[in-house]
């Protein structure tokens, strides 16, 4: 199978992701994902918060906040996370709700 910018759903970070290819010694072809680069938050409309509870689950964040489990994702770029489940470790922590990159106009201070 190869891949493609369309075989991510649009509700994933990888949508639109450039497609690289490599062809080994032997001649076959490998098709992989260039690195991701995480966006800078600061170009995000802040549209709200979150703050952390006993058990919260990025996940369920997600669905509750963005309409969409699998926009976890959003929640960690928007709160500059390396490890995501870092962010709901602390009971009190503020997590920001933004729009996706590009959407809305300037962000909020």
């Amino acid at each position: 199978m190869s891949v493609t910018t369309d075989s991510f759903p649009a509700n994933s970070r990888y949508q639109g992701a450039e497609v690289l290819r490599y062809t080994a010694e032997d001649g076959s072809e490998v098709s992989y994902l260039a690195p991701r680069i995480v966006p800078d938050p600061t170009r995000f409309v802040r549209v709200g918060e979150h703050v952390v509870t006993e058990g919260d689950r990025l996940d369920n964040i997600a669905a509750q906040r963005l309409g969409d489990a699998e926009l976890a994702w959003r929640l960690a770029d928007a709160n500059t996370a390396m490890r995501p489940n870092a962010l709901t470790e602390t009971v009190g922590t503020r997590l920001a709700i933004t729009l996706p990159e590009g959407l809305g106009g300037p962000p909020l201070a």
